[in-house]
């Protein structure tokens, strides 16, 4: 049914984890193969050291930073350096090694196009205010990647412009959108398309399906 990588019990917790989300919102039922869909492009992205560009405006834009702060630390479970790590930590420092080897978290690579105010500032206003975060994903992106676009309505002109930047340079999309999906379902490799139309109750869908995916990537990667 879903094409995971990794070992038989390590795939059916992490079918698991689609399974108990959508036990707590029933409504997500006829988009969980979308969601399990989303989760192998992303989990195949890391898997080659790749890594996840996220945007969108507004509440959207808070869910980016979400996103990223999730993916960059531990969500649950430890994610300790290895012990080669640390030890060439304590090698330049002992004392300071020490304690960033006992307190560093392994993250997967993740960045919110959202929080780089002064180039968005500046490229908005020498240049084009819609083509802010198709510029970052131009000077960050690299084939192989993923650009995750949050939009409630999927018309947001900004993640759409975005989100052709990226399929011109190998990158895999990403819409998370409402029932619509809007233009940006159409660019995208796979939409997930919440069944809500109301701005706050697509975006009340949209955090527990992020949240499902940081749960699935640190399981897949830090067990």
């Amino acid at each position: 049914m879903y094409l995971i990588n990794g070992d038989l019990p390590k795939r059916a917790k992490l079918q698991g984890h689609i399974t108990q989300l959508v036990e707590r919102y029933p409504k997500l039922k006829d988009i969980a193969q979308d969601i399990m869909d989303a989760y192998v492009v992303m989990e195949a992205c890391y898997q080659q050291d790749g890594k996840l560009l996220v945007a969108g405006n507004g509440g959207s834009a808070a869910d980016s930073e979400h996103i990223v702060a999730e993916l960059m630390k531990r969500f649950q479970a430890p994610r300790p350096v290895t012990k080669a790590y640390a030890e060439k930590l304590r090698s330049v420092d002992p004392k300071r090694g020490l304690e960033l080897a006992q307190k560093l978290e392994k993250g997967l690579m993740a960045i919110a196009l959202t929080s780089h105010g002064a180039l968005a500032t500046a490229y908005a206003n020498d240049v084009d205010g819609t083509g802010v975060f198709a510029q970052q994903l131009f000077g960050f992106g690299r084939a192989g990647d993923v650009f995750l676009g949050v939009s409630t309505s999927g018309n947001s002109e900004n993640i759409i412009k975005a989100a052709v930047v990226a399929k011109a340079s190998g990158m895999k999309v990403l819409g998370l959108t409402g029932s619509g999906g809007g233009a940006l379902a159409a660019v995208s490799d796979i939409a997930v398309r919440v069944p809500e139309t109301e701005t706050y109750r697509v975006q009340e869908l949209h955090l527990p399906i992020y949240h499902c995916w940081c749960l699935m990537l640190e399981t897949r990667f830090f067990g």
